[in-house]
Parts: C-alpha cells; structure tokens; sequence
C-alpha cells in the first residue's frame, strides 16, 4: 500500500513538472527586457499622472524568447501604496490590440490583484505565454484607485493607451481614450535561462533610451544588437536588455526629476540586480561634459562652475567597475559620441570636447574596462570628427538616427560577451 501511494506521488509530480509553469519555478531566471524607472516631472498632458479606475495597455519587445514569463513592476517612486487590480500579458498585434488566445492573466503570489508599498516592487507568478526571440509581449494592468505618485519610464519610444474608466485587461481590443509615449510601472520581463545563458545590460543615459531612431519601431542600438546577435548563428543564449534614462549623468542627479539620479546612485538597483546578469556596457558622461553651462528652453541644465573634468568621469568609471566586479561581471567601456552642432545652447564648447576626447583616450587605453566599444570611431564624422557624419546624426546633432544606431550594435565585437 505504501508503495502504492509512494507511486502515486511521484507520478503526480512528474505530471506536474511537464507544465511549463510549474517546471519553471525550479529554474534560473534572466531578464529578457527592462526599463529603469524613473519619477514623473508635473505634465498636465500626461494621462499617466491622471489615472483613475482605468487600464493601460504597453508593449515591450523580448531579446530572447521563452515559454515562460515573469513580469516586474515597480512603485519605486510612488509616496502611497499602489493597487494593481488585475493584470495580463499577451502577444501584442498593435498598441490596443493582442492576439485574443494568448492573453494570460497575472497573478502574484497566486491573487490576481496586488498592492506595491511605495518605494518597493513585485514579481509576477510565472506565466505560461509562448513568446519567439525578438518578440512583443503587450502588458494590460487595471488601476482601480487614483495614482498619485506613478513611477514611470519617459522615453518608451513606443506608444501606450489609457482606456476610458474600467477593467479591460482581458479585451483582446481596448477603446484609447488617451495616448502616451511613455510606460508605467513595468521595469523587468523575465524568462528561463537557458544553459550558458548570458545576460548583456546597456547603461547609459538618451542615446542607450533609444533617442533619436524611429517611434514604435524598437530600433535603439540595444535593440539593434539583440537582432544581430539573433540573427548570428541564432544564439538563444545571449540576451540584451537597456537601462539608459533620458538625461542621465554618470556624477550627479539630474536637475529634473525625470532625468534621473546619477548613474552611480542607480547602477547597483537598476543593473547589478539584474537576474542572470554578466556583462554590461557603459555608455555614459556626455550630459555630465555638456551639462554645465547649457539651458534646454530657458532652464538651465548646471552650473558652469561645476564642470567635471576628464580625471572626475574615469574615477566615476572606476567605481562601476569596482561595483561590477565584486557581483564577478564584467564591464565593457562605450566611447563617448561626438557631439558638436548639438542644438542647445552652451552644450557644446571645444573645451568639453578636449574633455570627451580625454575621457576616449583612457576608455581605449587605460585597461580598467574588461573589453572596449569604441562607438566615437562607428558615427564620427571622419573630416570633422567633433561631429556625427551626417549620415548617422538624428535633427539634434546630438543622438543618431536609425542608421546611426545600427553602426553602434554592427560595431560591437560578439565575442565579447563570452
């Protein structure tokens, strides 16, 4: 009878197993996409900080696939609990609109509602949704109470809806009462590693964002380099993910909020506690250099007075590297990207280029970075090489364009990551 039941048991377990939910709990985790989050600066235009009992529908696109996914979502900024009051996750077809069998509804630790405490975040329950690499999950959450303090992502690059009042997560269409460009609450997707799995982080301020390439289209050079790295050999085992924050400064917190506390503030909460981490790119220090002295509309973006010189940015650089180490991952150092023609005034001066070009010099040379990207020599122009070529340059002069890029990830050595 005992062996009875003792088979009875271990049949049921192994049933069990098989599904890709349950089997899922006894594996590692990578993230397969991710956002810093950031606070809201006060926009009357932005439905995100008028929410009440409404849905919102946002999209993000997978560096590697999975049967399984876990979802993040943060109230890192919030100054009041925050109640999500249901949730799923679909194969996304546009921005209101999902493939109707694949909706899959979110639970956390087994509920389909959740409230975060301000200042912390939740993991989803694994989710059972098939998803190929380089796929689009769309993520509907239902916010059944007023948001106050919302923690958001400003520069999605891709568009979000908000519906009219009520809870459409599980609307294979929602009606858009108002449109945003940027995402709420959403700051990690993961799936089941995979043997030898890696994990590449992209840290850096706009131009990591995605500023300068086209909307709704995903084309920002981490994007670009989970593409490529698919598509060479088709390598399941190597995911991308980005958390560049528009505005960003290696040495010191943004002057609005939304640009962000400074890249060392945030480089242990937004990257080294990244599931399945080991590798990440640093590409950051041109606001730091452009910063001092420049105004964006009237307002003044720093002092000039407290400018950083080129020995302030590379201690800045080795502190990451030291912080990086001790977890045992390895840091890539990005070149800085030339940035004359800019159009904002007092952003660049010869001097701060003097700066950019030092900062260059001991990115290549100075072996305290475990590989190099030199992203500078990929988009400088090479008769004027204090300026994009122009074939690369978005209308600002300061960020590439799609084509641009696409030459920072074709410039990025693959087996560097091994």
């Amino acid at each position: 009878m005992v062996n009875i039941r003792l088979a009875v048991l271990a049949l049921a377990a192994a049933l069990a197993l098989n599904s890709p939910v349950a089997a899922a709990h006894a594996h590692a985790w990578v993230a397969t996409w991710a956002a810093s989050p950031e606070p809201a600066d006060p926009d009357p235009d932005e439905p995100l900080l008028k929410l009440a009992g409404q849905t919102v529908r946002e999209r993000v696109r997978v560096s590697v696939g999975g049967q399984t996914f876990r979802v993040r979502l943060s109230n890192q900024y919030g100054t009041t609990p925050l109640t999500i009051g249901a949730a799923t996750a679909a194969r996304a077809v546009d921005a209101a609109s999902v493939e109707p069998g694949s909706i899959r509804a979110l639970t956390f630790a087994g509920r389909p509602s959740v409230t975060v405490p301000a200042g912390a975040s939740v993991l989803s329950d694994p989710a059972d949704l098939a998803v190929a690499s380089g796929g689009e999950i769309s993520l509907s959450l239902y916010f059944p109470d007023a948001v106050a303090t919302p923690t958001l992502h400003g520069v999605a690059m891709k568009h979000a809806v908000v519906t009219p009042p009520g809870n459409a997560v599980a609307a294979a269409h929602v009606d858009t009462q108002a449109q945003t460009e940027s995402s709420i609450l959403v700051t990690q997707v993961l799936t089941v590693a995979r043997p030898h799995q890696r994990l590449v982080a992209a840290f850096g301020d706009s131009i990591t964002d995605g500023d300068g390439s086209s909307f709704d289209a995903d084309r920002s050079w981490p994007h670009d380099l989970a593409r490529r790295a698919a598509a060479t050999g088709g390598d399941p085992s190597l995911a991308v993910v980005s958390e560049g924050v528009a505005g960003n400064r290696l040495l010191a917190d943004g002057p609005l909020a939304s640009l962000g506390v400074s890249g060392l503030a945030r480089f242990d909460r937004d990257v080294l506690t990244l599931p399945g981490l080991t590798h990440v790119v640093v590409l950051e220090g041109v606001n730091d250099i452009g910063f001092p002295g420049a105004s964006r509309q009237g307002f003044a973006l720093a002092d000039a007075a407290k400018a950083p010189t080129a020995a302030d940015l590379i201690a800045g650089y080795r502190r990451l590297i030291a912080m990086a180490h001790a977890r045992g991952v390895k840091v890539i150092g990005a070149t800085l990207t030339p940035f004359e023609g800019v159009d904002m005034p007092g952003y660049y001066a010869d001097a701060k280029n003097q700066t950019r070009e030092a900062v260059n010099r001991w990115i290549r040379t100075g072996g305290a970075f475990d590989g190099v990207i030199d992203f500078d020599a990929a988009l400088r122009d090479p008769d004027h090489p204090a300026r994009l070529k122009a074939l690369y340059a978005a209308r600002d002069h300061l960020h590439p364009n799609d084509a641009g890029h696409q030459a920072m990830a074709d410039a990025v050595d693959l087996r560097l990551f091994r």
